[in-house]
């Protein structure tokens, strides 16, 4: 029986830890969903532009360059990214941070090295491994920053059941100078937007252009942890049907989700009967107090509710206990600013006190929350939703919140 070739590995490179253990780390995003051994590696690029890794689970492709690295021989090899960020981690134990982030680590193909150790690493062929494909032209630039704050305002409305993939998605549109970014679990829909620098040289810059893909939020939620350490533009480009966005040395490419969102133009008010502002963090300890009843009651799935009194007087109580009980509840009081139209008098809204939570959380920042009300009308049993917005107008100036209100019996 013939001995197999070893495999090849062929990069040669220099690079301090720290700088390369932080490439590491971006890197992993690629390999959460891999499929293969091959796609769980790390590829190593080494050439004449510098020291490039690259790693694609098929969901999320990942490219980033190494800063500070030296190229000694142009070259590539494919290893376990698990393995070879174990090993280096040991390799600089028992030095101080600053010591280990300074410390050179030299690749000599498969062969690690410091100034204290020499240590193989296993190697696979690099043609087992499959790259990503080329990233679509850039349609605009954001600020890293700013998609970031709204991502987090936006991913907690995406839905978790399997069965409905679509809705485990977050609707990713640029339309002229605005990256909309939109979820929905059936319960509530939040919508977002984030501005948006049009690339001169693409068609995106006109203001009918679409361009969108539906990304699912389990990888914008890792990917998230990333882009709240950045800093600066981020640029977007949306292929076919990949979304890429870049930042500095770092190139994320992710494949979407089939389909898309149901459009939400016709849910969201543009004029509504009442608007009133909050103030959130008094809200907030309200609705904190009520599930805390709640759950002290072990009536779980019971909602919270808003309640004007013939006074026009606003208060947020737990709904729990027997029909005499609830006529003797008396919620916390809630400080309102009617800012168009007429404060309700002798009226209840019932909400999902987990999504009440989290719609108050997403205006993080933001001292008041304002509140836009229907009137039910005439003949209909279909309390409207509640909006919830940052701006005082329905449509927000940059988010928006729809939350659907509980039916009670």
């Amino acid at each position: 029986m013939s001995e197999q070739p070893a495999p090849t590995a062929t990069a040669h490179v220099t690079a301090p830890y720290g700088p390369l253990a932080d490439a590491l780390t971006i890197a992993e995003f690629g390999t959460v969903c891999a499929p293969t051994p091959a796609q769980s590696c790390v590829l190593i690029e080494a050439d004449d532009t510098g020291l490039t890794l690259r790693t694609h689970d098929w969901e999320t492709a990942v490219s980033v360059t190494v800063p500070d690295a030296t190229v000694t021989r142009a070259g590539a090899s494919l290893l376990p990214l698990a393995q070879l960020k174990k090993t280096l981690a040991a390799m600089v134990a028992g030095e101080t941070k600053a010591t280990a982030a300074r410390t050179t680590v030299t690749l000599t193909g498969d062969l690690l090295t410091t100034d204290h150790l020499t240590v193989p690493v296993t190697a696979l062929p690099v043609g087992e491994f499959a790259p990503a494909k080329k990233p679509a032209p850039t349609a605009a630039h954001l600020d890293a920053q700013e998609l970031y704050r709204q991502l987090q305002r936006v991913l907690p409305a995406a839905g978790k059941d399997d069965t409905l993939p679509m809705l485990t998605g977050v609707q990713m549109t640029l339309r002229g100078q605005t990256l909309n970014l939109s979820a929905t679990d059936r319960y509530r829909f939040a919508v977002a937007d984030v501005p948006a620098t049009p690339h001169p040289d693409h068609p995106a810059t006109a203001a009918d252009h679409t361009l969108t893909a539906l990304i699912a939020a389990s990888v914008l939620t890792r990917l998230s942890k990333y882009l709240k350490t950045c800093t600066g533009p981020i640029a977007i480009a949306f292929g076919t049907p990949e979304l890429t966005l870049t930042v500095g040395d770092t190139t994320l490419t992710i494949q979407p989700l089939h389909g898309n969102l149901p459009r939400y133009g016709a849910l969201f008010p543009t004029t509504v009967d009442t608007s009133l502002t909050l103030d959130r963090a008094t809200a907030q300890r309200a609705l904190k107090k009520c599930a805390a009843l709640i759950a002290a009651s072990g009536e779980r799935g019971s909602p919270v509710t808003l309640r004007w009194n013939d006074d026009g007087i606003l208060t947020l109580a737990p709904r729990i206990g027997e029909p005499d009980d609830l006529a003797r509840i008396k919620g916390m009081t809630l400080a309102f600013t009617t800012l168009a139209g007429t404060t309700p008098k002798a009226r209840e809204v019932h909400a999902n006190p987990a999504l009440l939570k989290d719609a108050l959380e997403a205006f993080a920042g933001t001292d008041t929350v304002t509140l836009h009300l229907r009137d039910l009308k005439e003949g209909s049993t279909n309390v409207p939703p509640l909006l919830l917005t940052t701006g005082t107008h329905p449509t927000g100036e940059d988010y928006r919140h729809l939350l659907m209100p509980v039916r009670v019996s």
